[in-house]
């Protein structure tokens, strides 16, 4: 699926792109297509549509993503170094780098053939003339050559020549950055990527695949539309200061080691250099952070909604502001003609016949459906010409010759402001039907200027059926602190009339023509007003624009082509499963049943990653902090690494590896709160301080009470090959010491960073502690990590680990904002939603405008207030 090339995306304006480029000469396809052999021969020849999509990695760049990485080569030498000092228990973390990088292998593979599988069912379509009969094909299966007929929602597939059109209209604004829908006529260049806003028409491809215009640029488009990611930003910067850490701790490391135990030999300093260096990577960060958002979206799929860009299930949990189209949102988007009430004057059988003969369009739109439903087209009216409609003009007319020409539209653009008619729309308009002026004129009607004199004939109403959930789901939204925004084309009383019976507070509607161009205010209105109603596409763009030069981060819903503009520029675009193909297409989620009720999962979806990744990345940069400490700390005082690579790949596997593993993808209700990466820091940097300085602490006293003498220490402690065992088990005790006030430092930080707690929770620390036990106490474990306990240094190492437990504690409560954010207990069981989560029973309804700063409540003790 192709990305078009995005807008303006700044308030005050854009330079355009540049030229659009000339479509090539189009292949003499006569008027019934391609004949099964020629499409078979272009096939062969591989002139098709299908493209490589950007938004599913092959096999083979899943596996070099998990495997070729820059932490996977420094592990991976120092693995092989590990090996050749024959130490085969301390290259344990070899296996886990192996491990870890199937586990991510396995899960995106898996992953990659759900989202892909759904994202066929769901591929964009075209309809295409073959053998002279109509049919339609997934937009990869078109040929150069295929005679292809496009209408109102449609994207165009591949670049050509128009061949024949009724009033069609493209919005190409995606190429030049001018938002006016340009008309096109028999023989013009079309190109690829733009949108049909109006009309119909026949087109012959003549540039598709790679050779498309659109395609050409895709990569630059995709570059525009990529949704924001603060989860991976921030795990990004931390990958990349890490990596300095480690080019500037390796060779402290390797010479501070050679010092110390160089003249026991090669081994021992590759040994303990490698213990060091192997507590700087970060070797699963990466991997569950990737695995959280895969199955994030593989959950989601359960629930029809497809997600196009993973990032997408974060953007959501940050949105503040929900930007909703009206139709197919709030309502069914099923629309049913109700009536119609003729104007002094005329005889039902001229306006119905009229309104039959209108709707007798094969590019009929919704109302025009509706009213198809109802009225059955007469016999004798022919078209002489047509102005289709779309949604910047809010009217449609045809000319039947001697029937006359009719207009059917919006009445408060089609009435003059004079009109005693405007008062009983309004009047209609308020109970929230749709209302329509069907009216006639004596003028010809060239193109899209209104005539200047019309004569209204009758007044049409329709209604729409308000969706089920729709008022449950924008409580749900108003509990989170989520804004609501209704921004509709409809006659604004009409849209306040829905948008009050799903229990929006609205003071009063703006009708967005009397909207200026000024900028500031746009911002201002914008901002208070919960309403908008008669809004042009490229109003809605602004109404986003505006809303997020205010810091707010905003997600946009929508079904029509006239939604396309805004959902490309809000931060989280959302279209409806059987919305326009242009508009599915620029989304970055799809409501494949079109529920809006769904949205609430896919919140709560974005919730759990932020907040167990915020966990995860806390574990593993305390032991990357930790790591540090002890190898500065082993250079100044010229000591061995505390650590022998066994030591720290079982202290990573119990305390941060397994754990992290089910603690990113366990349930998480937190809200979202800015400053993911300050957070991190603020906590894990004390953290690790802390653990490096119990695990000196602990080495020093072990040194000095236990293990052997320095000057005996080559005698008894280094073997004299590879194959020879170790004299006195006492060399391992200053290690065994520090081991256990690590493990005592970090199942405390987990401890911490695992609240509020929950059975599950408990078990699985609990299992963990359990596991640290048995390898400090079975003696076939114990001869594997080399670990000796004597019970005075168990005791000794357990109450430095315990002063550290408690510096770790004092430290999460002298910081409130990681106490407030990252350990929100679970709301009440009362707040279930049939669509994931919802408010409870005699909620506040939800208000359209957000509480001005400084006036909001203090939040609940399980709750935060949005920063």
């Amino acid at each position: 699926m192709t990305a078009p090339l995005p807008p303006p995306s700044d308030l005050a304006g854009h330079s355009p792109a540049a030229p659009v480029a000339d479509a090539p000469d189009a292949p003499d396809t006569p008027a019934t297509g391609l004949t099964a052999d020629q499409v078979q021969q272009q096939v062969a020849a591989g002139h098709t549509n299908a493209v490589e999509s950007g938004s599913s990695r092959t096999v083979w760049e899943i596996v070099k993503a998990n495997v070729f990485t820059r932490f996977n080569a420094i592990l991976g030498a120092l693995f092989v170094l590990i090996l050749a000092t024959g130490s085969i228990a301390d290259g344990l973390f070899g296996v886990i780098l192996v491990v870890n990088s199937l586990i991510g292998i396995v899960q995106e593979y898996l992953a990659k053939r759900k989202l892909d599988k759904l994202a066929l069912l769901n591929a964009p379509t075209a309809r295409v003339i073959r053998d002279g009969n109509l049919s339609e094909i997934p937009v990869a299966d078109v040929v150069l050559g295929d005679l292809i007929e496009l209408r109102t929602g449609d994207q165009v597939p591949a670049d050509g020549v128009l061949r024949s059109g009724d009033g069609l209209e493209l919005d190409e604004s995606n190429l030049t950055g001018e938002s006016d829908a340009v008309p096109k006529s028999p023989g013009d260049k079309l190109m690829s990527g733009t949108a049909v806003v109006a009309g119909s028409g026949r087109f012959v491809a003549a540039a598709v695949g790679q050779d498309a215009y659109a395609n050409k640029i895709a990569e630059q488009a995709r570059k525009f539309t990529r949704v924001r990611s603060e989860i991976q930003e921030s795990v990004n910067k931390l990958l990349k200061w890490i990596t300095w850490v480690i080019v500037l701790a390796l060779p402290l490391q390797i010479i501070s080691q050679i010092r110390v135990v160089g003249d026991q030999g090669w081994r021992q300093v590759v040994i303990r250099s490698t213990g060091g260096l192997v507590g700087l990577v970060p070797e699963g960060l990466v991997l569950l952070t990737s695995v959280a958002f895969l199955l994030a979206a593989v959950k989601l799929t359960r629930q029809q909604v497809l997600v196009q860009e993973l990032p997408a299930v974060e953007g959501l949990a940050r949105v503040d502001v929900v930007c909703l189209d009206k139709t197919g949102t709030l309502t069914v988007g099923d629309i049913v003609f109700e009536d119609v009430n003729p104007v002094d004057g005329f005889a039902d059988s001229d306006y119905r016949q009229a309104l039959g003969a209108l709707a007798d369009d094969e590019n009929a739109n919704g109302t025009l459906k509706a009213v198809q439903h109802a009225i059955a087209a007469p016999q004798g009216w022919h078209r002489v010409s047509s102005v289709p409609f779309n949604s910047a003009r809010k009217w449609s007319c045809a000319d039947f010759g001697g029937n006359g020409t009719w207009l059917l539209g919006a009445p408060d653009v089609l009435l003059p402001s004079d009109s005693p008619l405007r008062q009983r729309v309004s009047e209609l308009a308020r109970t929230g039907r749709r209302v329509l002026l069907l009216a006639t004129t004596t003028e010809q009607v060239n193109g899209p200027q209104l005539p200047s004199s019309l004569e209204p004939a009758a007044l049409v109403t329709l209604t729409e059926q308000i969706r089920p959930d729709a008022a449950e789901t924008l409580a749900y939204f108003h509990e989170q602190g989520v804004q609501i925004k209704v921004i509709s084309g409809d006659n604004p009383q009409t849209v306040a009339a829905i948008a009050r019976s799903v229990g929006l507070t609205v003071d009063k509607p703006v009708d967005a023509r009397t909207i200026s161009d000024d900028p500031a205010e746009l911002v201002e209105i914008a901002r208070t007003t919960t309403v908008f109603g008669r809004v042009s596409p490229e109003q809605k763009r602004a109404l986003v624009l505006a809303l997020q030069s205010q810091g707010r981060v905003v997600a946009m819903t929508g079904d029509g082509v006239n939604d396309a503009l805004a959902l490309k520029d809000a931060d989280i675009g959302v279209a409806m499963g059987n919305g326009a193909q242009a508009t599915k297409t620029v989304a970055q989620l799809v409501l494949l049943d079109g529920k809006f009720s769904h949205l609430p999962s896919v919140l709560a979806e974005g919730r759990r990653v932020i907040g167990n990744v915020e966990r995860v990345a806390n574990l593993f940069l305390a032991k990357n902090v930790m790591s540090l400490v002890a190898i500065v700390t082993a250079a100044l005082f010229v000591l061995p690494f505390p650590f022998l690579p066994r030591h720290l790949t079982l202290v990573s596997a119990i305390t941060i590896g397994i754990p992290a593993f089910f603690l990113a993808l366990g349930p998480n209700k937190r809200r979202y709160v800015p400053g993911f990466l300050k957070r991190v820091l603020r906590f894990s940097i004390p953290a690790g301080l802390i653990a490096g300085l119990a695990v000196v602490v602990s080495y020093l006293l072990a040194n000095a009470h236990y293990g052997v003498p320095r000057a005996q220490f080559s005698d008894l402690c280094v073997p004299a090959d590879k194959h020879q065992e170790i004299l006195d088990r006492a060399c391992w005790q200053p290690g065994t010491g520090a081991t256990v006030a690590l493990l005592v430092v970090f199942f405390w930080i987990l401890i911490v960073l695992a609240r509020p707690f929950r059975l599950w929770k408990a078990a699985l620390i609990g299992s963990m502690i359990a596991i640290g036990v048995l390898a400090l106490t079975l003696p076939f474990a114990r001869t594997f990590f080399d670990f000796d306990l004597p019970s005075g240094l168990a005791v000794q190492s357990l109450l430095v680990g315990l002063g550290g437990a408690v510096l770790v504690e004092i430290a999460y409560l002298t910081a409130p904002t990681l106490r407030k954010t990252a350990h929100i207990p679970d709301p009440p069981p009362q707040h279930k939603h049939p669509s994931g989560s919802a408010p409870p029973a005699g909620s506040a309804p939800p208000s359209g405008s957000a509480p001005p700063s400084g006036s909001a409540p203090p939040p609940a003790d399980d709750q935060v207030s949005r920063g």
